[in-house]
């Protein structure tokens, strides 16, 4: 077996939610060997971790150390690894390593692994590594069940506020709900926005998340904070911003930011795939052509029953040798 089973369970025991990655970065200096390592200040407290084989790499292998909360302890049963960060992502690049150190093994050089924080929560690790490295391929581990991934969604993200009137609960009509102006504002998103669908993406999706309006039961609320979080296609990406631009008495709303929908490299005798989420190589400049691949499904990642089995975790280290051994 190529994959390093004892390495794979010693980070999954490691918590790293988003935050608190600093802890596996230190360990995976100590404990990854490579002719060069250097670990880099994110500058929240977390490191981004850069192995290289050779000073100019043709390859780069990278996923991130991050994973989503709470932190789920490992268990293993048979050809099954189960818990947070099994497949997303820690066992990218667990996969990835294995892959370099076969590389090693054989005498070759010119490739790296980059290993970085902050992806669940906006690529922050990326975006502080972005333009430090070049290379002509960059290869993007997540979990896309070991086919490359041909275009992916992009995102929108904005925080919302709902400033209401606050009255007694039993004569309505004398106020205003921030929690009415909420659901209004969404039955309006629901029916009226009308983005088209996308020939190769398919459908604009949202979710909201950091829901909060705390009043009483038996006051109107006077404030609703929401963020809204939009999976973009080729069709609605510029739709969607003019859409959230439109000025809507008693709601503020400020963008965040995001990334544009974008076509990706497929390599050579692969048959890839479009898949509607995000992973930082959006956000990471200097490379030439960039591919997503990786174990394990995205239907299980985020889950409390994420999961991958060594069987996918092989393939892969078999695919990664293989898209370097195109590049040469």
């Amino acid at each position: 077996m190529m994959i390093d089973k004892s390495l794979l369970e010693e980070v999954l025991r490691i918590d790293s939610t988003s935050g608190r990655e600093r802890a596996l970065g230190e360990f995976l200096m100590e404990r990854l060997e490579a002719p060069s390592k250097q670990a880099f200040e994110v500058g929240d407290g977390t490191l981004n971790v850069l192995l290289k084989w050779g000073d100019r790499p043709k390859v780069v292998f990278c996923s991130h150390m991050d994973t989503v909360p709470p932190y789920i302890e490992p268990s293993f049963e048979g050809d099954t690894v189960r818990g947070r960060g099994s497949c997303d992502a820690k066992g990218q690049w667990v996969a990835m390593y294995a892959a370099c150190k076969q590389l090693e093994a054989r005498g070759l050089d010119g490739f790296a692994l980059l290993i970085v924080s902050g992806e669940e929560t906006g690529s922050w690790g990326a975006k502080a590594f972005s333009g430090s490295l070049e290379a002509p391929l960059l290869v993007i581990g997540e979990p896309t069940d070991n086919i490359p991934v041909s275009a992916a969604k992009g995102t929108k993200s904005y925080d919302l506020r709902f400033s209401g009137e606050p009255f007694h609960s039993g004569y309505p009509e004398r106020g205003r709900s921030a929690v009415e102006m909420f659901m209004d504002f969404m039955i309006e998103l629901e029916v009226e926005s009308e983005f088209p669908r996308d020939k190769v993406l398919g459908e604009t999706t949202w979710n909201v998340g950091l829901l909060r309006s705390d009043n009483p039961q038996n006051i109107l609320s006077p404030e609703l904070t929401c963020r809204l979080y939009f999976r973009t296609t080729f069709a609605s990406d510029a739709l969607v911003r003019k859409w959230m631009s439109r000025v809507r008495p008693g709601v503020e709303i400020t963008e965040r930011g995001g990334d544009a929908p974008c076509e990706y490299y497929v390599p050579e005798g692969f048959k890839g795939k479009p898949v509607a989420f995000g992973s930082d190589a959006p956000h990471l400049a200097g490379f030439g052509r960039k591919t997503i691949c990786g174990p394990g499904s995205i239907f299980v990642a985020h889950r409390d029953d994420e999961a991958v089995t060594y069987a996918e975790l092989e393939k892969a280290v078999e695919n990664y040798i293989r898209i370097f051994e195109s590049e040469q």
